[in-house]
C-alpha cells in the first residue's frame, strides 16, 4: 500500500507540470513548531513540542487555485511527565521522531483572505529518541523500531498577516501505522496497539514573489 501511495504522490506532482506554462512559480520559506502526540502509545495530549522548518514551491492554477510542494524538517513524538515515585516504573515517557517530509497540497484562495488546503505527505524518519520510565527501562524501539516511512493526510489553513507574511495552521495524521506496540497490564495480560502520528502545526510563511493585490478606491 505504501508503494501505491508513493506512486500516486509522485504522479500527482508530475500531473501539474503542464500548468507551468505562463505561470510564475512562487517560492516560500516556512518556520514554526508542532504540537504532537502519538495515538496508540497510552499517553494522551499534545504535549511534545518540535520544530517545523522548510521551503515550498507554490504553483498558481488560475485566480483561486494553487498547488504547493514542500520540503521540510519536522519533529513529532510524545511526552508524559513522571507519574510515580518508583525505582523501576516512573511513568515518564519521551519520544522524539525527526522526519524529512515532502507535503503536496492543493489550495483554494477565498478572496485573498483565507486559503484552504488539503493533501498528503511522505516523511522519511531520520532520527529517533525514545526514553521510558526516566531511562530506567530500555526503550521499546530497541526491539521494535518505528517504520522509516510516514504517509500522512493534511488539512491546511492560512491567512495573510502583513504583505507577503502568512500565518499557517496545519493538521496532519498518519494514514498507516508507524509502529505496533505490545503493552502489559497490571494483571499481566497483554494487548497490542497500532500507533499513529497526530500533529498540529503552527507556522509562519513568507512568500517571496507573491503578487499583491491593490485595493480599488471604490471598494474602500
Amino acid at each position: 500500500m505504501k508503494k501505491i501511495l508513493l506512486f500516486i504522490f509522485l504522479m500527482s506532482g508530475l500531473a501539474i507540470a503542464p500548468s507551468l506554462k505562463a505561470q510564475v512559480i512562487r517560492g516560500a520559506v516556512v518556520g514554526g513548531f508542532n504540537l504532537t502526540q502519538v495515538d496508540g502509545d497510552e499517553v494522551y495530549g499534545y504535549n511534545q513540542i518540535g520544530f517545523n522548518v522548510g521551503a515550498s514551491a507554490i504553483i498558481p492554477l488560475g485566480e483561486h487555485w494553487s498547488v504547493s510542494l514542500e520540503n521540510s524538517f519536522t519533529q513529532k513524538g510524545s511526552y508524559q511527565s513522571q507519574q510515580y515515585s518508583d525505582s523501576l516504573f516512573t511513568g515518564e515517557y519521551r519520544l522524539r521522531l525527526n522526519y524529512v517530509q515532502v507535503p503536496l497540497l492543493i489550495h483554494y484562495n477565498d478572496q485573498d483572505r483565507l486559503t484552504f488546503g488539503a493533501g498528503a505527505s511522505w516523511g522519511r524518519l531520520v532520527g529517533t529518541k525514545e526514553v521510558e520510565h526516566s531511562g530506567l527501562q530500555p526503550p521499546y524501539s530497541d526491539s521494535i523500531p518505528f517504520d522509516k516511512d510516514d504517509f500522512c493526510v493534511i488539512a491546511d489553513l492560512r491567512f495573510r498577516l502583513y504583505q507577503r507574511l502568512h500565518f499557517n495552521f496545519r493538521y496532519s495524521y498518519s494514514l498507516t501505522p508507524i509502529r505496533e506496540r505490545q503493552f502489559t497490564q497490571l494483571n499481566g495480560e497483554t494487548f497490542m496497539r497500532k500507533q499513529y502520528n497526530n500533529v498540529i502545526s503552527v507556522r509562519l510563511i513568507w512568500i517571496f514573489n507573491e503578487v499583491l493585490k491593490t485595493k480599488n478606491p471604490e471598494d474602500q
